[in-house]
This record gives structure tokens, C-alpha cells and sequence, in this order.
């Protein structure tokens, strides 16, 4: 399966001790891109636990799956 995923972020995150959570003493760090205090996980992978793995998926602003058959990007220089 695959996953788009678009991100606006322009560097790094540098996670420090604020950053642990409060009762479990961890931190886990978003890989899905679906996460809405991304970096961080917020468990929305679940959504993702029923994705077919030879499907592609594109998931709106608000958070609705809908699988694409393909993935084109125009050219950035293209108007």
C-alpha cells in the first residue's frame, strides 16, 4: 500500500524533555502523516489498519480515505 502523504514542514523538529508524555514517558513520533499534532502520534494510523497493500490511498483535509488508481505531480514551473 501506498500513501500520500503532503507535508508543509521546512526543517526539523528537535524533540527535548517537554516533549515526553506526562504518563507514559515516551514519545512517539508520527509515520503515517496522518498524525493532527504531527510530529507527534496520535494514534491515526488506526485508520489505516484495514488499507489493501496494493492500493493507493489519498486522504483529504478531512481525514477521508479514498483509494487513486495513480499519483501525478505537475511541474512546478508549469502554470
Amino acid at each position: 500500500m501506498s500513501r500520500l502523504v503532503e507535508l508543509d514542514a521546512r526543517g526539523p523538529r528537535k524533540l527535548t524533555e517537554e516533549d515526553l508524555h506526562e504518563e507514559k514517558g515516551d514519545v512517539a513520533v508520527c509515520r503515517c502523516g496522518l498524525s493532527e499534532s504531527f510530529p507527534f502520534c496520535d494514534g491515526s494510523h488506526r485508520r489505516t489498519a484495514d488499507e489493501d497493500a496494493d492500493t493507493r490511498y489519498v486522504y483529504d483535509e478531512d481525514g477521508e480515505r479514498r483509494a487513486v488508481e495513480r499519483i501525478v505531480y505537475a511541474d512546478a514551473d508549469e502554470s
